[in-house]
């Protein structure tokens, strides 16, 4: 019997983390949405990249890219704040939940280790294209 119980809670889990999904990729398209429908240079070029919900939809986490970089961040985090409630609002009216998360951003960590994964292998492909330099005499001398 404790058997079927177990396979009872591994489907609730199943099904409790594919809604999850389902509500994170609805929430990070009624953010995205309205993001566009704001005229805020604070929020040109931003992108939402991910939203984190708790299972209680008490709490979301909204990652966000930009071109700016890190640069930036502070005053998309600020300009994101200032709208947090009207966020929430369309979230409420458009999802249709009993409840609707309090907001918080964050950056998107993710993309940017991404991109700098990306430039250290392609300034190793081209010192490998180049032949190689003087400093990296080691690599040249393991190949001979």
């Amino acid at each position: 019997m404790s058997r079927n119980r177990r396979r009872t809670t591994q489907a609730q889990d199943r099904r409790r983390h594919e809604r999850n999904a389902r509500l994170s990729d609805t929430l990070r398209e009624v953010i995205a949405d309205e993001l566009a429908k704001l005229d805020d240079e604070r929020l040109a070029m931003v992108t939402i990249t991910s939203v984190e919900v708790d299972s209680e939809m008490n709490h979301g986490t909204v990652y966000f890219d930009s071109m700016r970089g890190a640069a930036g961040d502070e005053g998309i985090v600020e300009a994101l704040n200032d709208y947090r409630k009207r966020l929430q609002h369309e979230i409420g009216v458009q999802v249709r939940s009993r409840r609707t998360p309090v907001l918080q951003f964050k950056p998107d960590e993710t993309m940017r280790a991404a991109a700098r994964i990306d430039a250290v292998l392609r300034e190793d492909a081209r010192r490998r294209a180049a032949g190689g330099s003087a400093d990296s005499g080691s690599t040249s001398s393991a190949d001979g």
